[in-house]
């Protein structure tokens, strides 16, 4: 199933709000509160009862994680060497490199991110039919380390889908307002291709601090949600910047 973004944002308008009741009761309601980062640890293992665990799913660190729809065996072939490690319905299954010594807080964001994809893929599996549900019981969704692809295959749909949901449930658009409104007045940051102002870079900072994402997917996100405009370089000015 192709859903578009208008309808992805409403499965992850309505998911994220069963679970802000589900996890926060009424906390969310009132208005004077701060940012709410999402729990997607919770949100994964309480909400949604999915089984999370860590293990070495490549030799290069190409796949950062996988979630099984049905009982399977996921292979990776290393030095010549084929390992089979089994898969139970509802698990996810996430790279050891988020938990190795040192690495914890640098992938922190990238740890969450794979995690709320993994959930997507769960959640947009529930939408399938029948058919396609029997067709993907053997099988298992891996998510690869970014890269940008044109969208040509089903399996691109489906990773594209995932990540759109993955970071509307990890940035939703409430929270991503009400984060421009604490961090940045209200304002739109300007990326000049890539180059932002102090003031801007500070608001980026807090924000993606406050909701344990990356910069990438931030900036993304904000894109996407009109709080963030794209200029070219030879536009940059930064009042506060000293040159000598």
């Amino acid at each position: 199933m192709i859903l578009s973004q208008k309808q992805i944002e409403e499965i992850a308008a309505a998911v994220t709000e069963d679970f802000n009741k589900f996890f926060f009761g009424d906390k969310l309601d009132d208005s004077r509160r701060f940012v709410q980062c999402t729990p997607i640890d919770q949100f994964a293992k309480d909400f949604l009862g999915l089984d999370v665990s860590f293990a070495r799913l490549s030799h290069d660190g190409s796949i950062c994680g996988l979630t099984a729809y049905a009982d399977t065996v996921y292979e990776t072939e290393e030095m010549g060497v084929l390992r089979k490690i089994p898969l139970k319905q509802n698990q996810v299954m996430l790279d050891e490199s988020f938990i190795q010594p040192g690495q914890v807080k640098h992938l922190c964001g990238k740890r969450r991110f794979t995690l709320a994809h993994e959930c997507a893929h769960q959640i947009l599996y529930q939408y399938e039919s029948d058919e396609v549900k029997e067709a993907c019981q053997k099988k298992y969704a891996a998510r690869s380390s970014y890269s940008l692809r044109d969208l040509k295959t089903r399996e691109d749909w489906n990773e594209w889908q995932a990540n759109a949901l993955g970071a509307a449930i990890l940035m939703p658009q409430k929270e991503m307002d009400l984060a421009m409104w604490y961090f940045a007045a209200g304002r739109k940051l300007i990326n000049y291709e890539g180059r932002f102002s102090y003031l801007d870079r500070m608001s980026l900072s807090m924000l993606c601090s406050h909701l344990g994402v990356s910069k990438s997917a931030a900036i993304i996100r904000l894109r996407q949600l009109g709080h963030l405009e794209d200029r070219p370089y030879l536009e940059y000015h930064d009042p506060l910047e000293v040159w000598e």
